[in-house]
């Protein structure tokens, strides 16, 4: 595993995938187990497949990702669990790393699955660190509460918004992105690029009058800020993920040689 990881991590990307469990690397607040041997080799697999090579395709070389995305990914077994039951899924620090959690749960034949909880995470995260280099527009942060009264909620997300329809009608893409204007930046993105067009349409139908011409308005200022601060089509690099989504049934997740 670890001579893989050297040819296929940080020889080419210069990243370290850390998957032995290090306290010192993990969140101290949380009872937390290491991740399995096996799923770690899967998930490196995975995220080098679905990811890395993705934005490598869109952009013609490796040059983004190896200066742009986090120099460490640090897996841990379980979930992390905060105080009132909400599962942190992963998280995103300094722009230098980035944790996946409950890699133990991991099922690679579930791409719904492993879009939830892990890559829709790793695409929100690494678009935290975008953000972090180069700001994106204020007009974004008044789409929301601009005519419609509605707000960025922050921490209350989840009682605010029982449902995701509930967000959606309200112009919000998701419940927790109800949190904030930069939550709900990355979650546009990240959800864009990790479903299809026609789960995509669905969204902005349960939107409805209100909640719909507000994603549209989000999701135009997204879109610029990736094509014309990074050179990202978003509409590529979705039509890229999902076809390698489809191969993943052709790939051997599961050797090292």
């Amino acid at each position: 595993m670890d001579s893989w990881l050297y040819k296929n991590y940080i020889e080419p990307y210069n990243i370290e995938f850390r998957y032995r469990y290090e306290d010192m690397e993990s969140d101290m607040i949380y009872d937390l187990t290491p991740a399995n041997y096996e799923k770690s080799v899967q998930m490196a697999k995975l995220v080098k497949h679905l990811c890395l090579q993705a934005y490598d395709e869109v952009t013609g070389s490796r040059d983004f990702i190896t200066s742009y995305f986090p120099k460490m990914v640090f897996l841990v077994g379980s979930p992390a669990y905060n105080n009132n039951g909400e599962v942190v899924l992963g998280t995103a620090e300094g722009g230098t790393k980035i944790t996946l959690y409950a890699v133990n749960n991991m099922d690679p034949t579930n791409v719904d699955l492993l879009n939830e909880w892990y890559f829709k995470t790793i695409h929100h995260e690494f678009a935290h660190i975008l953000n972090q280099k180069k700001p994106f527009s204020t007009d974004f942060n008044q789409i929301t509460g601009l005519a419609t009264g509605i707000r960025y909620v922050g921490n209350a997300c989840w009682d605010v918004y029982p449902s995701e329809d509930l967000a959606l009608k309200d112009g919000l893409i998701s419940r927790y992105a109800s949190t904030s204007a930069e939550e709900e930046f990355v979650e546009v993105s990240s959800i864009y690029v990790t479903n299809t067009a026609a789960a995509w349409e669905e969204m902005l139908e349960t939107a409805g009058e209100v909640g719909r011409p507000m994603l549209e308005a989000k999701f135009e200022i997204v879109d610029k800020y990736m094509k014309n601060d990074w050179g990202i089509d978003l509409d590529e690099l979705r039509k890229v993920v999902l076809r390698r989504q489809k191969e993943l049934p052709n790939l051997d997740l599961d050797a090292t040689n």
